[in-house]
């Protein structure tokens, strides 16, 4: 199965910050941030280098540099909570843009806007959406990448239900799920349970 679990003590600490019913809006966007550089930057660790060397105020030092273009696409809105952090890794990274709206009734995912850059063929593409709940919003923003031309793409998450980390498994078997907790259900109204609630919601104050 195509999921790696970020267990560092900080993320889970984070996280069980995250999903206190206690935590207002201002903790837990400070909390979110912190989480999503940490998942982000395991998402990041194949990013490939090359050998650079530069001057040192005493002398010539070896080392490496990223050579690979990284775009980051956040799923709006709550994927905006997630990419502050990961420009805070890699502030030359391009940002794309994916809509996408699920019916509380059906949990279908229907997209109203899309504006990625170009090219993404060559690029290490991060979908970054804090909730993998149904999969079925990011199974449709992983197909919106592979029509523009991404070919390397990895899913950062907060929180994932077994039932989305499946379906994105069966229908994108090459793209990594990144993850700190895969939680126990959905309930029936297609919520990750435990969970933490609506993401959205408590990152902006709109509960």
């Amino acid at each position: 199965m195509p999921v790696h679990v970020v267990d560092h003590p900080v993320v889970q600490d984070a996280l069980l910050a995250l999903r206190d019913v206690r935590t207002p809006p201002e903790e837990f966007r400070r909390v979110a941030g912190r989480v999503s550089l940490l998942v982000a930057a395991e998402a990041l660790r194949e990013l490939p280098r090359a050998a650079a060397t530069v001057e040192t105020p005493l002398g010539l030092a070896s080392g490496s540099r990223v050579s690979a273009e990284v775009v980051v696409v956040p799923v709006l809105r709550a994927g905006l909570g997630m990419l502050e952090a990961v420009l805070t890794l890699f502030p030359a990274a391009r940002v794309g843009h994916i809509g996408l709206q699920r019916d509380e009734r059906t949990a279908i995912a229907s997209q109203y806007y899309a504006r990625l850059p170009q090219p993404l063929d060559g690029s290490y593409v991060l979908l970054v959406d804090p909730m993998l709940a149904t999969g079925g919003s990011a199974v449709a923003g992983l197909e919106l990448l592979r029509e523009a031309g991404a070919t390397d793409v990895r899913l950062v998450c907060v929180v994932a239900a077994p039932e989305g980390v499946d379906l994105v498994s069966r229908r994108f078997p090459d793209v990594t799920i990144y993850t700190p907790a895969i939680d126990r259900e959905l309930n029936e109204r297609k919520f990750i349970v435990p969970g933490l609630g609506d993401f959205g919601d408590r990152l902006y104050g709109t509960e």
